[in-house]
C-alpha cells in the first residue's frame, strides 16, 4: 500500500441494540481502515467506548465524513494523530483493587497516581454484587505509566496505606 496510515482514536456512545459494532467495524473496513484495539461495553442501556483505528491517509477524510454518517446510530468523535502505546516513555504496572464499593474509591486511587505524575493507560471497572456477605463490591483494574524518574515504590507504598484506610484489597500484577 502507497502512502501513510493515520492512527484514530473513535469514542462511540450510542442507545445499545444488536449490529451497534458491525455497524462501525463495516465503515472502518469500507475505507481501508484496520481496527486494532477497542474497549466497548454495555453501561445502564447505552453502548459506549473508544475504538483505535488506522486508515489510509489518502482515503482519511472519507472514512471522517462516512462515520458521520452513522450519528443516527452512534454518536462518534474521531480524535486524530495516536501514538502507539509502547512508544510512550516510562515503565508499566498493574494492580487491582476489590472492596466493598463505596463513594470516593476511583477519585482516592487517581489521586495518588497522579501527585505521583503517573498516568492511566487502562482503567477497567466495575460493582457487583457480593456473592456470599450481600452488598455490592467494588473491582478494577489498573494499568499504569510511571515516568523513568519516578520511584514507583512510593506510589505503592501510597496506595497500599489507602487500601488499608478504604479496607480494600490491593494486589499487584507482574507485567
Amino acid at each position: 500500500m502507497l502512502g501513510g496510515m493515520t492512527r484514530l482514536v473513535l469514542t462511540v456512545v450510542g442507545d445499545d441494540r444488536a449490529g451497534l459494532v458491525q455497524s462501525l467495524a463495516d465503515v472502518v473496513s469500507e475505507h481501508g481502515g484496520n481496527w486494532e484495539t477497542s474497549e466497548l461495553a454495555e453501561l445502564a442501556g447505552a453502548f459506549a467506548g473508544i475504538v483505535l483505528v488506522s486508515v489510509p491517509d489518502a482515503r482519511l477524510e472519507e472514512l471522517s465524513r462516512a462515520l458521520e454518517n452513522l450519528d443516527g446510530l452512534l454518536r462518534i468523535t474521531v480524535h486524530g494523530g495516536a501514538a502507539p502505546a509502547d512508544a510512550r516513555p516510562g515503565r508499566r504496572f498493574t494492580f487491582s483493587v476489590l472492596g466493598n464499593d463505596r463513594p470516593g474509591i476511583v477519585r482516592d486511587v487517581t489521586g495518588i497516581l497522579t501527585r505521583h505524575g503517573i498516568t492511566i493507560d487502562l482503567f477497567s471497572s466495575q460493582t457487583r454484587e457480593a456473592p456470599m456477605a450481600g452488598g455490592t463490591l467494588f473491582e478494577a483494574t489498573v494499568t499504569a505509566r510511571v515516568p523513568e524518574d519516578t520511584d514507583v515504590t512510593q506510589a505503592i507504598g501510597d496506595l497500599e496505606q489507602l487500601a488499608g484506610e478504604i479496607q480494600v484489597d490491593l494486589s499487584l500484577v507482574d507485567d
